[in-house]
């Protein structure tokens, strides 16, 4: 099973565990997500509570989150040590971002937190009760979309450069909010192809430590979609 998340793509990371009763189990993988979700959740409100300390701590969580990643991406082996320390710095990252939208938005925050939380519950639903199955034809459509979404972000980040922009993205006018709306939802679809991608990994009895990568590969979906529910809301917000 492909997968757009980039943790969950390499080949091999699912190769069957050599030792009896070394596989990675869902319940772990449940065990592990709660605990990277505790830890980013707790260095968010670390860094929220330390204004002062913003031009610090979110490029320390931005840059050093985004390296834990990568060594956990490139040597699974390494995911049980590289997953916490990516939960931590990306929290601190998060919890600048969160309490910039926030000054600007007041209770914009709880809301992307209990619509994030939300569509997670929904899309599990959705998943285990196959009400929406993850065929091939699924998983290469949300591939497109979502390697098109990082595509025109990278673009736009380039143009702002140039004191210039992609139309429509950044606006606050309803082209702008469908575009959210529709990155919303490939983001909520990534959730459900890293679902399959965890049970055929628990079904061909990786080894244990994979826990770990998978749990820091949901948490990377988790954090995108709580952006572009961000995203979403303050534009939302901006016409009021």
């Amino acid at each position: 099973m492909e997968t757009s998340n980039p943790l969950l793509k390499r080949d091999g990371v699912f190769s069957p565990a050599l030792e009896l009763g070394q596989a990675m189990s869902l319940q772990g993988v449940i065990n592990k997500t709660g605990l990277l979700l505790l830890l980013c959740l707790g260095a968010a409100a670390f860094s929220w509570a330390q204004p002062a300390l913003t031009g610090v701590l979110l490029p320390v969580g931005l840059i050093g989150g985004l390296i834990a990643c990568l060594v956990g991406t490139f040597k699974p082996t390494a995911s049980p040590i590289a997953a916490p320390i990516y939960a931590a710095l990306e929290g601190l990252c998060l919890g600048c971002i969160s309490r910039l939208f926030e000054v600007r938005f007041p209770g914009i925050v709880v809301n992307a937190m209990l619509l994030t939380f939300g569509v997670l519950a929904l899309m599990l639903m959705l998943y285990t009760t196959r009400t929406i199955r993850v065929t091939d034809r699924l998983v290469k459509g949300v591939l497109a979309a979502t390697l098109a979404v990082f595509l025109v972000y990278l673009v736009d980040m380039v143009l702002h450069f140039f004191g210039i922009g992609v139309p429509f993205i950044n606006q606050s006018g309803p082209a702008g909010i469908v575009i959210s709306l529709v990155i919303v939802g490939i983001a909520a679809f990534n959730l459900l192809i890293d679902f399959a991608v965890i049970e055929n990994g628990v079904g061909s009895g990786a080894p244990r430590y994979m826990e770990w990568y998978c749990s820091m590969a949901l948490l990377v979906t988790l954090v995108w979609l709580y952006l572009e529910l961000l995203r979403l809301l303050s534009k939302l917000r901006s016409r009021d």
